[in-house]
Parts: structure tokens; sequence; C-alpha cells
């Protein structure tokens, strides 16, 4: 009676163990990335420069990683509705890269998912968004670039490629709003008299935009960092060349397309550094303990080519400053 009674106690242990060893064996879930972009699928570089990073360092795309992208196609007014739906699909980081709306939608889409940002045109720290950049203390980690300082260098260089420079024209947008008043004070301590030109309505248009632009304003022109702006970059290389206009960009994506110089960070650096934020993450890191970076190298490039297009004999001291020339 003992044995009988003993039997099914067994048979349930055992079924209980096996359970228990399928279950070990089943394969971690992958760290599911979740990527807000203002890209469109043909119009960029950054999921390419992640997966990269992401493998360097170890890690198997499927296996211990997925990069899920939801691309906005130059529309920042979809960073919302695009962090809610990687939440939904069970995004276990959020990246918000650019502008402050990205890291607000992130942060309204899920009230614990870690987010790991890129903040090109704000501050997070002066914003509250983190405590300080040594320490975040809460859910938000990354980089910041300071563009406003960035404008002010942008401006000066801009004088430096043209030293007979008075009159220059900027481009802006709501995101680049404060790169304009930096830019509009260098101007006024530069004796060079800026025209803003405010864009709005996407797609933008550059044409109308121009066409209010007085030829005497037309010296120069600034394009500061923006969203669309790097949207658009392609559109703006052709445009400045076609209208032969010397401009200056914040990121060397413009030059590339031939717009005439850049002043800023690597673009592929940032996104490889907020790549090695993402794999600590992944690691079992807290975004609390780990201090928002910020880049101590900036890269003054120069296409040559177009300068030559244009007509312009740039300074041999600015070439012999520039971190890359184009020819």
């Amino acid at each position: 009676m003992k044995r009988r009674r003993f039997l099914p106690f067994a048979a349930a242990a055992a079924a209980t163990v096996a359970a228990a060893s399928a279950h070990a064996q089943a394969p971690p879930r992958p760290f599911r990335i979740g990527i807000t972009t203002i890209a469109s699928p043909e119009n960029t570089t950054t999921s390419k420069l992640m997966s990269d990073r992401l493998r360097e360092l170890g890690h198997v795309e499927g296996k211990t990683f997925v990069l899920d992208v939801v691309y906005l196609a130059g529309k920042p007014e979809g960073y919302g509705d695009g962090a809610r739906t990687l939440v939904g699909r069970g995004a276990d980081v959020l990246l918000a890269l650019g502008p402050e709306i990205a890291l607000k939608a992130a942060l309204q889409a899920s009230g614990t998912v870690p987010v790991v940002m890129a903040a090109f045109d704000f501050d997070p720290a002066a914003r509250g968004y983190v405590k300080s950049l040594a320490r975040p203390e809460g859910r938000i980690t990354g980089i910041f670039v300071q563009q406003i300082e960035l404008a002010v260098k942008r401006a000066q260089l801009a004088k430096q490629a043209v030293p007979d420079l008075t009159a220059a024209t900027i481009f802006w947008d709501d995101a680049s709003r404060d790169q304009l008043q930096a830019t509009e004070a260098t101007a006024r301590e530069l004796g060079v008299e800026l025209l803003s030109v405010n864009l709005q309505g996407r797609p933008y248009d550059y044409e109308a935009a121009l066409a209010a632009v007085p030829p005497a304003s037309r010296q120069m022109l600034l394009v500061p960092n923006s969203p669309v702006f790097f949207f658009d970059r392609a559109r703006l290389g052709e445009f400045t060349l076609e209208h032969r206009l010397p401009a200056i960009f914040a990121w060397r994506e413009w030059v590339l397309a031939g717009g005439l110089m850049s002043y800023g960070p690597a673009y592929d650096t940032m996104i490889r550094r907020i790549t090695d934020y993402t794999d600590r993450l992944a690691r079992g890191a807290k975004p609390a303990e780990l201090p928002i970076e910020q880049p101590t190298r900036f890269e003054l490039v120069i296409n040559l080519k177009t300068a030559k297009a244009l007509g312009l004999t740039l300074p041999p001291a600015l070439l012999a400053r520039a971190d890359e020339v184009i020819e």
C-alpha cells in the first residue's frame, strides 16, 4: 500500500523535473532594441552602424539582439506613434535619437522601459530630464551634443571661410531655434548681418525660402542641426550647388552630399557610442548608473570640389585646419 501511494508522487516529481529542465534549456529571448528614426529605409546608415557595432561586441542578430525600427520618412510628428508601436512590440530599450520630441515620445510611451538618447538639439539636464549628466538618476542615459556651442563655432568658421563676409542667411526650424539664437548673437559680434528664414510645413520648400533672400545675404548659408534638415541632406547639398551658395552644415554627411563645409562630431562615432550604451543595458547595467557622455572631438570637413565649383578660394589656414578635405 505504501508503495502504491508513493508512485503517483514520484511520477509527478519526475514530470516537474523534466519540465524545469526543458524550461532551463529554452534559449533566452533576444534583447529588443526599439528605434524611431526620422529617416526612411533607403536614407539611413543608423541601423547598419548599430548592427555592425553590436556584432563587434559579440552579439548575434536574431539570437542576442533584434533591431526594431520605425521609419518616419522625414515626418517628426510621428515620433509618438512610433514609440508606442515599439513598446507594444516588446522593446527592452528605446533609442531617442536627435530632437527633444523623440525623447518625450519615448518617455510617454512607457513608464518603465529604459531610454538611450542622443540629445543633438537640446540640453537634457537644463530641460529637467536628468538630474545631472554625471548622475542621471532615472531611466535615461546616452549622449548629449552641445549644438549651441557648435552653432557659435560654425558662424565663426563661416567668417573664416569668407573673410570679407558682411551678410549671411540662416535656415532654421522649430528643432533648431536655440541654435538660431546663438548664431544671431555670434553674427553680431562678427559684424555680419544675419537674415533668418524659418522653414515650416513639410516637405520644406527651400526654393521659396531662398526666393525671400536678397542677393547680398547669399554670401553664406548656415544650416543648423535639425532632424528634417538631416533627412533632407541630399536635397540641400544639391540645392546649394545649384544656387551657388557657400554653406556650412552640422554634419559631414551634408558635405558628402555636396555642401561646402561642416563642423561637428562624427555621426558614425556617435551611433557607435549609443550602441555601446545599449550593449551595457543588455548585459544588465542600469541607466541611472551610466553617466551621460559628451563628445570631445569635432571635425571640420571641407568639400574642395564644391569650393571650386562655386569659384570660392578658401584661405590656406582654414584648409590646413580641416580634419578632412574632399577633393
